[in-house]
């Protein structure tokens, strides 16, 4: 340390020494603020491409598929025009899935007495509770329009049977054929009132007659 005339003397090393501090404590300064600078962009990006992103969705631009989305129902009811095919070619099985004895006999000796083809006739349990159930494959199907002018007012479903038979289960709402006279003979479609209701997984579907018991 030097003194001149009681006053302090700041010497080479001490000037150097103090410039070099003051330029690291400028450094520090700069590179903080070049960092925030950096942050705010990164910031002001990301709130932009948020909004952006809001604003495609909500206009459809971009779709996003979702949980409730990929487990909506398709349509299970075929949408073939049927012409409706004679009493005679039609191969059925009836099963009463009431509580009323000897039903699945008594509707079968009726389509019977209409030249349908009559084989199993037995009893199931079944959790559908309309006037019946027709079920049958792909090759069925116009056996099961056929079926389904006779015996109105019952819902179609497709199983993976390869052969042209056709299921029928009455139900508890069950009241009768339609008279034969009255049978609508025009070309149509199935009919699947109650598609909202079904299970889109056939291991699931209540309406398989499994459980044959005395007619």
């Amino acid at each position: 340390m030097t003194q001149l005339h009681g006053h302090h003397v700041v010497t080479g090393p001490e000037l150097r020494a103090t410039f070099a501090e003051d330029a690291r404590a400028h450094r520090g300064r700069f590179g903080r603020r070049v960092l925030h600078a950096i942050v705010l962009v990164l910031l002001v990006g990301v709130i932009a491409a948020g909004a952006v992103g809001a604003w495609a969705i909500m206009n459809n631009v971009i779709k996003i598929p979702t949980t409730i989305a990929s487990k909506a129902p398709t349509s299970l009811c075929p949408t073939t025009t049927f012409d409706y095919v004679p009493n005679e070619t039609v191969n059925l099985n009836v099963f009463n899935g009431t509580s009323r004895g000897g039903l699945g006999r008594t509707v079968a000796d009726q389509f019977a007495a209409r030249g349908h083809k009559v084989g199993a006739v037995d009893n199931s349990d079944t959790a559908y509770s309309g006037i019946g159930v027709v079920v049958s494959g792909i090759k069925g199907q116009a056996a099961a329009f056929n079926v389904q002018r006779n015996l109105a007012g019952t819902d179609y479903f497709q199983d993976n049977r390869e052969d042209e038979s056709v299921d029928v289960i009455i139900t508890s709402k069950y009241e009768g054929l339609v008279e034969p006279e009255l049978v609508d003979q025009t070309p149509g479609m199935l009919s699947c009132p109650r598609e909202n209701l079904r299970i889109a997984d056939d291991s699931k579907w209540p309406i398989v007659p499994t459980l044959p018991a005395d007619q």
